[in-house]
């Protein structure tokens, strides 16, 4: 232990630079901090692709919001008050980029150093443990998707897409989100065998983003569909962003937070279990 802590003063923690130091405790449980210092490290070699992320809900906004929304008009919002197509989906467009920027940085790249680049056997070396690394890799995705939904909050509110100083709640509410999206994940990642077991990923995550009510209302869909749809786990970060950002509140916004947490717990947990079978085995 002590051998790990010299390596952080003298290697690691200097190597991060800012990153290091700001990170709040909360998005890592002690040694997990190592692997959260060496994302950062790694990640500036390929800035573009961590960088990219970002623009992607914005080309949605623009060409969405923007482009369709001048022939959509107005949208029945969340309380049945008629909004601009833009401030609709913005918050849609807002939980897609907390589950896109962790999602795919716990499946595709946890996978590669999981099977290919048998990182993690290395750092079972060190004091690190199997937990330590599933809760270090959800906290950089964390860190990931917190700031694809920093900027775009910041984007929502210069164009003028928030109407409600609830909106402050946003943040916190989609890093959350995006908190039970990489435990999932993660947990997800350990039964895949292959790289073509990943076409399950997009057969995931593209309809939850196409029919979560991302870009048109719930009732839409016939009733049968309705319930459905409100099995989606993005449907639960879309109604929670609109409510916030709109200032329409009520009760059902705690069985959002509470399916995040259960979905949080189990994804962790299953991580855990499962990075243990298949290191330590």
């Amino acid at each position: 232990m002590s051998a790990l802590r010299e390596l952080s003063r003298e290697v690691v923690a200097p190597r991060a630079g800012l990153l290091w130091r700001v990170l709040p405790p909360g998005l890592y449980a002690g040694r997990s901090r190592m692997l959260v210092a060496r994302s950062a490290l790694a990640s500036r070699s390929v800035w573009p692709a961590v960088v990219s992320g970002f623009f992607e809900p914005l080309f949605y906004l623009a060409a969405m919001g923007q482009g369709l929304g001048s022939l959509v008009g107005t949208v029945v919002g969340p309380a049945g008050q008629q909004l601009s197509y833009a401030v609709f989906i913005a918050p849609g467009l807002l939980a897609a980029s907390a589950m896109n920027g962790t999602v795919y940085d716990v499946t595709f790249g946890f996978f590669m150093k999981l099977k290919y680049a048998k990182l993690y056997d290395a750092m079972l070396a060190t004091p690190l443990g199997p937990v330590d690394i599933a809760l270090g890799e959800i906290a950089w995705a964390l860190v990931r998707g917190g700031m694809y939904s920093a900027g775009f909050l910041a984007i929502m509110l210069i164009a003028g897409l928030i109407s409600s100083p609830w909106a402050l709640l946003a943040l916190p509410a989609v890093l959350f989100v995006a908190f039970a999206f990489a435990s999932v994940g993660i947990a997800a990642t350990t039964f895949m065998r292959s790289w073509q077991d990943f076409d399950l990923v997009t057969l995931t995550v593209l309809p939850m983003f196409l029919f979560s009510a991302t870009f048109y209302p719930l009732s839409v869909y016939p009733a049968a569909l309705q319930w459905l749809v409100r099995a989606f786990p993005l449907y639960h970060a879309v109604a929670l962003m609109r409510g916030l950002t709109t200032g329409v509140l009520g009760w059902s916004m705690l069985a959002h937070v509470t399916y995040f947490g259960v979905m949080a717990a189990v994804g962790i947990v299953v991580a855990s279990r499962r990075l243990t079978v298949l290191l330590l085995r």
